[in-house]
């Protein structure tokens, strides 16, 4: 197919102020931002391919193929199989040096892709026992191509850099099915931060911001997110005579008002954001029968251990008491799926004019707002200082406020903004190299 980019867009800001780097990096600034031009089509073709073949935690396969032929094309070294179908690949530099990592993750979602475009998902897969359709309503899928990008521009001048850059792809980001361990603490247990030992770790998330925008903030910036399941257990009745059993579906639908308005009245959001929500509600087999059991699930997303633990007991003490209420027995259960994501404060201040010069001037912020979603790179965190940032992709002239956010089954990119996302990459690497 013909790919066309609009150039105005993608060859802004490379005027930007001077990056702090060494003399042996400075050189490179200009060639990096010519090659990401260039390796541009290439990034666009692999991000349409793997949108074309999404797959679902831990289940990767063909993606991380993909990643490994094209990173051992690049003359990288390549290990895969880390947590299941990750991949690691090492750029060894011409010089001696450190090493520190860039990662993305691969992972789909059980959505269907309403985009319309002509590289659309028509993937099907199953999750938790169902089949479902499957798509990269997150964008992982340009996280691997910029991530790729980077690769192959950095490995064009890999006889300057002095030291070893680490290519993290990993799987499993949305949360492993349940009853399967993954994502990053398993790759991390893998030894993606080992051979080479890496010093330190930037990623890159894409977001409905401005395009090309890069924003982020220093010390807490996304949430701890939380995995909630509450198991009702109630008496089984004909659906005519309430009376006779416990309708747990009637107090299903107390315990989601209540949490509800735990989170709005009884927790302080003003001073922390809070969310606890209910996604799933399943139970029943027949309209005219009130089951015995049900079970409801959901996220909760809190940015401190003394309010996370506060919410859980509020939460936990109110579904009790109302199951109490109406006879019916209640499991309640959370299990942490990713810690605060949590950018190094120093990093975060040093690495600002890096990124200026990959996105340019008024470009890049250091002030985002809190974030309520989650992620597992806060786990590469947990052991290295890192930053992670967002990258905007809506289209020239749209609301960012208005489209499509990310899990939407709409959820689309502005393919030039990549280009800034593989400078970005690039050059955090860099960077790192020289302060690691």
């Amino acid at each position: 197919m013909t790919i066309q980019f609009d150039r105005r867009f993608v060859l802004m800001g490379l005027t930007a102020a001077a990056v702090p780097l060494p003399a042996w990096a400075q050189g490179l600034e200009d060639r990096v931002a010519a090659l990401a031009a260039q390796y541009q089509p290439k990034v666009v073709a692999w991000r349409r391919d793997i949108h074309q073949n999404p797959e679902l935690s831990n289940r990767e396969v063909r993606t991380g193929k993909l990643i490994a032929k094209e990173l051992k094309r690049m003359g990288l070294s390549v290990r895969t199989g880390l947590a299941g179908n990750g991949v690691v690949g090492v750029l060894k530099g011409g010089k001696p040096g450190p090493a520190v990592a860039l990662r993305a993750d691969m992972d789909a979602l059980p959505v269907e892709d309403k985009t319309g475009e002509p590289f659309a998902s028509k993937a099907m897969g199953e999750y938790e026992g169902k089949a479902v359709p499957v798509t990269h309503a997150c964008g992982h899928d340009a996280h691997v191509a910029m991530l790729l990008g980077a690769a192959e521009v950095l490995s064009q001048v890999k006889a300057d850099i002095a030291g070893e850059i680490v290519f993290i792809f990993q799987p499993a980001e949305e949360g492993p099915p349940k009853g399967e361990e993954g994502g990053a603490d398993v790759m991390i247990r893998d030894g993606a931060l080992d051979n080479p030992k890496v010093k330190s770790i930037f990623g890159i998330h894409v977001w409905p911001g401005k395009p090309g925008e890069l924003l982020y903030r220093p010390e807490g910036f996304m949430a701890q997110t939380d995995r909630l399941e509450i198991q009702l257990k109630g008496v089984q009745t004909h659906g005519s005579r309430p009376w006779d059993g416990v309708d747990i579906t009637a107090l299903a639908a107390d315990i989601t008002q209540t949490i509800n308005q735990i989170t709005s009245r009884r927790l302080n959001i003003t001073k922390e954001p809070t969310v606890v929500t209910i996604s799933i509600m399943e139970g029943g087999l027949r309209y005219n029968i009130i089951p015995e059991t049900l079970r409801l699930a959901g996220t909760m997303r809190t940015f401190s251990k003394a309010r996370r633990d506060e919410t859980i007991d509020k939460v936990t003490k109110a579904v009790e008491q109302l199951a109490a209420s109406y006879g019916a027995t209640a499991k309640v259960e959370f299990t942490m799926n990713a810690p605060l994501t949590y950018n190094d404060p120093q990093l975060s201040k040093e690495i600002f004019p890096v990124l200026v010069k990959a996105a340019g001037e008024g470009k890049v912020s250091d002030k985002a707002t809190l974030i309520t979603g989650g992620e597992d790179f806060a786990e590469y965190q947990k052991v290295v200082p890192g930053v992670f940032c967002f990258l905007g992709i809506a289209k020239p002239g749209e609301d960012p406020e208005k489209i499509p956010p990310n899990h939407s089954p709409y959820f689309n990119i502005y393919e030039p903004a990549m280009e800034v996302g593989v400078r970005a990459h690039a050059l955090a690497a860099l960077f790192m190299l020289t302060r690691a």
